[in-house]
């Protein structure tokens, strides 16, 4: 698959992308960010405009690292330098052997690959990249002569429709699209408030995961990518009014001269300049802490831009942090959760599956709602033991912004707030919603302004019930569920017709599907007025419980298969079942309920009150022998007492008992 698939060669044969082309219109898209200020001041350049000798990799590391420009993507850059950590990564997104400058192949123009909602996507660019006085005005490496970062930043540009649409993002957004795994935002606030005292133990450990545990992933430091976040630049540093996000480039436990131990991070400030005034910098008092070799060997490491800083101080100065789980080289993802290597478990088996929440239709809203069942449903299915991270990933819609975005708006602004709910179900008598109004074997944290949560679980063998849902009923949007495994599963759909009836409000209902057919000679019996009625399909269905208050409580609807112009005349009748009587037969007796006359129409609907008993739905068409396919939707109003939700938006889920 191909991003901008028109491509044209410009003078000297060198490539010229007419789809993402040397203007404004690739720069800008709503002028809502300071860049807009740059309008007319832009010049697009080739390297070998810029510098003698481009490069696309410099000779070290250190000269390596992205270094921000006018632009605020600090968040795309800190994901990038998780890339430079796994050589395998980055010739996936940046594939090796691409011609360059001075080679006689070399075209002016380079390919990279992203990961675009469930695959890889190829995006090509040409290498004129946007300048001011004949230097790079966005991001750049250290050492002027490489272009790696500048070019995967065009990349990503092009992907996203503009420059101004890199303007604040999550890293963990850049983490997944540039390894295709898994990335998690974990709070570095502490719980303080009455309410997060007093939330259940299950919740309470729920909402420990979204917290920083440093000793679940200390043994995965070298493989997983860290970056943390600020809302204000640690030591007092106020130049930037907005979100901001660092690299964490390496951490360690080192042993003081009294014999005690202190956690160092080496931070990365993607600005390229040192913003903290902490007891770990330059000539600070943290050093005399430690054995001078050590201290040297440890302040040698820092390139242009780095600072150290110790646990204290980093849980203190930022707001949260970011983890990009660790991908083998065989693009396996490691678990973070349980580990027992210094790489974490791999979990080898993958699916994934699309899905939409539709207003009306499949956008049940949260477990307050009444009609959370109605939102899509899966089946995950673990044939064996095994560990098992469950992701759900929403599609973002771009919105214009009234001011410049900050990375909240960035969230509430694009995305729905969601969550993930599973229940471990025997799937041959599975009965939806009893199902749902228990408590989830396991569920997210909260709804939240994220584009993905992820669900972590030992699970045993057997099918779980897994249902994706947005905060809001009513709300829209498309969706990805992913499975990452340890042992064998598998993921499907629940295969069930869209619900024929409106979504209500009043109280709760239970719906089942029925397809069937007409059959000429066979099951078209036609209607009452014909003596081959009763071979008509018949569906039994049974009225477990009185009605605890008067009113309605069934909805029939009947919906054949046909175009328009094409419509037989539908009806139906509703029989009930005398005792010790064979459910499978039309008894002799009148229905009890009927929709009739017979309509030329593609639904016909019935809502009646019918006490406890076994009935049977008979469709039928006017005429005996006419051919054709139908659906019977049959809702039952449901009065139990049972185990509600009760919910608020990004807050913990507690479950209480109705008495």
């Amino acid at each position: 698959m191909k991003a901008g698939e028109r491509t044209e060669c410009g003078s000297g044969d060198l490539f010229e992308d007419w789809d993402f082309p040397s203007d404004d219109s690739s720069l800008f898209c709503d002028s809502s960010t300071p860049i807009s200020r740059l309008q007319g001041h832009i010049t697009w350049l080739r390297p070998q405009e810029i510098c003698q000798s481009p490069v696309v990799f410099p000779a070290t590391i250190h000269h390596s690292h992205a270094k921000q420009g006018l632009l605020g993507d600090c968040w795309f850059l800190c994901a990038c330098s998780m890339l430079l950590k796994n050589k395998h990564l980055l010739d996936k997104v940046f594939p090796p052997h691409q011609p360059m400058w001075g080679d006689s192949k070399y075209r002016g123009s380079f390919h990279f690959h992203f990961w675009v909602k469930g695959n890889w996507t190829e995006v090509t660019i040409d290498d004129r990249l946007p300048c001011i006085d004949s230097v790079l005005c966005f991001s750049h490496c250290h050492t002027p002569s490489a272009f790696w970062v500048a070019l995967l930043e065009k990349g990503y540009a092009k992907l996203h429709g503009s420059y101004e649409r890199l303007w604040a993002g999550q890293v963990s957004e850049a983490l997944v699209d540039l390894t295709g795994g898994l990335a998690e935002c974990w709070s570095l606030s502490h719980f303080g408030s009455e309410e997060e005292q007093h939330t259940s133990e299950e919740n309470h450990n729920q909402a420990r995961r979204q917290r920083l545990d440093l000793d679940i992933i200390y043994p995965l430091r070298a493989t997983c990518a860290l970056s943390c976040s600020t809302q204000s630049i640690p030591g007092g540093d106020s130049e930037l009014g907005q979100h901001h996000a660092m690299a964490v480039m390496e951490w360690l436990d080192v042993k003081t001269v009294a014999g005690s131990r202190v956690r160092l991070f080496r931070i990365r400030n993607p600005w390229g300049r040192c913003c903290w005034s902490g007891a770990w910098t330059e000539g600070g008092a943290g050093w005399r802490s430690l054995d001078s070799v050590d201290a040297s060997d440890i302040q040698a490491r820092a390139a242009q831009g780095d600072f150290w800083l110790d646990e204290t101080e980093f849980l203190s100065q930022f707001d949260d942090v970011t983890v990009g789980y660790p991908i083998s080289e065989e693009g396996h993802l490691r678990n973070i959760y349980t580990v027992k290597s210094q790489t974490g478990n791999p979990l080898p088996h993958r699916h994934h599956l699309a899905g939409r929440w539709v207003k009306g239709i499949s956008s049940g809203g949260s477990r307050n709602s009444s009609t959370y069942s109605s939102n899509p449903k899966f089946w995950l299915k673990m044939y064996e033991k095994g560990e098992v991270l469950i992701s759900l990933l929403q599609h973002r819609k771009w919105r214009q912004y009234a001011d410049t975005p900050q990375e909240d708006d960035v969230r509430r602004q694009h995305y729905q707030a969601i969550a993930l709910h599973m229940w471990k179900v025997e799937k041959k008598r599975f009965h939806l919603s009893r199902t749902v109004n228990k408590a989830p074997c396991a569920s997210t944290h909260c709804h939240a302004h994220q584009r993905e949560v992820v669900l972590p679980g030992q699970l045993e063998p057997g099918h779980y019930l897994v249902i994706p849902s947005i905060y809001q009923p009513g709300a829209e949007a498309r969706f990805l569920i992913r499975v990452f495994s340890s042992s064998s599963s598998s993921l499907s759909a629940l295969s069930s017709p869209a619900p024929l009836l409106p979504l209500t409000s009043d109280g709760e209902w239970e719906t089942s599907h029925f397809r069937g057919s007409w059959v000429e000679g066979s099951s078209a019996g036609g209607s009452r007025n014909f003596p081959f009625h009763g071979k008509n399909p018949c569906f039994p269905f049974t009225v477990c419980e009185e009605p605890v208050t008067a009113g309605l409580n069934i909805k029939v609807t009947l919906r054949q298969s046909r175009a328009d112009t094409d419509l037989l005349p539908i009806g139906f009748h509703i029989y009930k079942i005398p005792a010790g009587e064979q459910c499978h037969s039309i008894p002799s007796e009148d229905p009890v309920a009927s929709c009739v006359p017979h309509c030329h129409t593609q639904d016909v609907s019935l809502s009646c009150s019918l006490p406890c008993g076994v009935y049977l739905v008979v469709p039928s068409t006017y005429q005996p022998d006419c051919v054709g396919e139908f659906t019977i939707s049959l809702a039952q109003r449901i009065n139990r007492r049972v185990v509600k939700s009760q919910e608020k938006l990004g807050k913990a889920i507690q479950e209480h008992a109705l008495k």
